[in-house]
């Protein structure tokens, strides 16, 4: 069963507040909590248990719920969480929603593999690169939410993000773009988009750009003087033939097109009445590198 979500990520099955239920949000134990939603579903076994609904409840820490085995919707938005470990064997958990805590560790979210939606969005998650190394594994995520965290505001955050997780198509509710797919690729993969440029003389060789690492040419060797080169040709050798492919890439021939000028040559009409010069047609040359 699909479940939808609103815009605080409140299930619409759960708009109105089951019977039962506080009017009022009080503190208490995830242990309590979960014993009267199992209550309010009427389930008597935890394998029956498919979704837990937890959010608003103040909670700080939760429970091991590997004992719900076949979990698969999970809500704890607007609690005052800080880490997850407590989902280590929920392998079947298809949407988490843990917008809204105070999580700035996402230590864990490895182990579920199924998992398709995630909203993390306004928590205190700092460390971009650990957060996507969490998140690299799940093949099955589609939607994600990072907004209102502090590693939001890295130069290039949602590039980054959709680089190393290629299979998120929505992220902080906005889709991802083919123009944003091809930006990714020029910014962090330089192999990738610069292999047509890098092609020459049958080899190939890689032409990206690292400021901490510019190109240095290895020790030349020069040929002796008498050695049949023509007089436009370079003639200097390297050691490593990929370092004379990068260098013949970087210096593109001159392509000249030369077409003729229609606008000089006069028409037939134009040649009866001598309206127009009869002058020698004019040729027109573009040059291109």
């Amino acid at each position: 069963m699909k479940w939808a979500y609103t815009e605080d990520s409140e299930p619409l099955s759960f708009l109105e507040k089951p019977r039962g239920m506080a009017g009022g949000c009080q503190c208490q134990s995830s242990s309590q909590a979960i014993e009267e939603q199992l209550k309010i579903c009427g389930h008597k076994k935890d394998a029956d248990v498919f979704e837990l609904f937890l959010s608003q409840k103040e909670l700080t820490e939760v429970i091991d719920l590997s004992r719900f085995k076949k979990l698969k919707y999970l809500w704890l938005h607007h609690n005052k969480l800080h880490g997850i470990t407590f989902l280590t064997r929920n392998y079947c958990l298809a949407e988490l929603y843990l917008n809204n805590n105070a999580i700035f560790d996402i230590e864990g979210l490895h182990y579920l593999p199924s998992l398709h939606i995630l909203l993390l969005h306004h928590n205190e998650l700092i460390n971009l690169d650990a957060t996507v190394k969490e998140l690299k594994g799940m093949l099955n995520l589609k939607t994600l939410t990072l907004y209102q965290n502090p590693l939001c505001q890295y130069n290039l955050y949602r590039l980054y993000i959709i680089y190393h997780l290629p299979g998120v198509e929505l992220l902080d509710r906005n889709q991802v773009t083919e123009k944003e797919r091809r930006s990714m690729i020029t910014l962090f993969n330089h192999k990738k988009a610069h292999i047509v440029q890098s092609i020459a003389f049958r080899g190939k060789v890689d032409a990206s750009w690292d400021p901490r690492s510019p190109f240095k040419q290895k020790p030349a060797q020069r040929v002796p003087s008498d050695f049949a080169f023509a007089n436009n040709v370079d003639k200097t050798m390297f050691d490593d033939p990929e370092d004379a492919v990068f260098v013949r890439s970087m210096k593109r021939s001159a392509m000249a097109i030369t077409s003729l000028n229609w606008d000089t040559v006069p028409t037939r009409e134009e040649k009866y009445l001598e309206e127009k010069d009869t002058g020698p047609a004019q040729m027109l040359t573009i040059t291109l590198r």
